[in-house]
C-alpha cells in the first residue's frame, strides 16, 4: 500500500459501544472518541438505557451526511443504535 491509498476498511462486523458502562460526565466525549476512530463504511452498535436524543443532534450537527444513524432496538430501557461512517 502506498502513502496515497485509502486505507482499508478494517471490519465489517460493528464494534460494540455500551453506554450504559461509561460514566455519565464522560459520555459524549468518550462517545465522539470513538466515532472520530472509525474508518468509512465501519459501524459503531451503541447501546443505552435511554434514548439520546440531544446527543444524536450533536451527532448529526458535528457529522453531518458522513455519519449514517439507525436505530436496531428502542425499548422502555435498552436502545440499540448504529452509527456507520460513510
Amino acid at each position: 500500500m502506498t502513502a496515497s491509498s485509502p486505507l482499508p476498511v478494517l471490519s465489517d462486523q460493528p464494534f460494540p459501544f455500551d453506554a450504559r458502562g461509561v460514566a455519565k460526565r464522560f459520555r459524549h466525549a468518550a462517545i465522539f472518541g470513538a466515532l472520530d476512530a472509525l474508518r468509512a463504511g465501519e459501524t459503531m452498535r451503541f447501546t443505552n438505557d435511554h434514548d439520546p436524543v440531544p446527543l444524536l443532534a450533536q451527532l448529526e450537527a458535528r457529522y453531518a451526511e458522513h455519519l449514517t444513524i439507525e436505530y436496531r432496538k428502542r425499548e422502555p430501557g435498552e436502545i440499540v443504535i448504529d452509527f456507520r461512517m460513510r
